[in-house]
């Protein structure tokens, strides 16, 4: 199984960024019952929780990106996604895209291995 994320890029104070992480390995929507999170590590920092998704379609955010950034999936597709607007320079990081087949489980399964997104003001 492997995740792959994708769409990172280096942009200005209030652009927009669409990033895609794609899900292979497996035959089938082996996907779904999944919960799908973005993580994020600025530099020189910890990693940090973006925003997940649950298997039923329930969302959660941290504080710092509520009502920019919207997170999505495609079962079918076996897609995440994660759409960034109103970009500010402390959105600067690698994101990384995981999954965890049990929503309560501390860890993670599957992760991708990064894209790097560089907000300049």
């Amino acid at each position: 199984v492997q995740l792959q994320a994708s769409g990172g890029g280096s942009v200005e104070t209030g652009d927009s960024l669409m990033l895609s992480c794609a899900a292979s390995g497996r035959t089938g929507p082996w996907l779904t019952p999944y919960t799908l999170t973005w993580f994020r590590q600025p530099p020189g920092r910890e990693r940090e929780r973006v925003a997940h998704i649950t298997a039923d379609g329930t969302t959660l955010y941290s504080d710092s990106v509520k009502g920019r950034f919207t997170i999505s999936r495609d079962n079918a597709a076996k897609m995440l996604y994660l759409k960034m607007n109103r970009l500010k320079p402390e959105d600067t990081g690698v994101y990384y895209c995981a999954a965890k087949r049990f929503p309560e489980a501390l860890t993670y399964d599957y992760w991708g291995q990064g894209t790097l997104v560089t907000v300049s003001s």
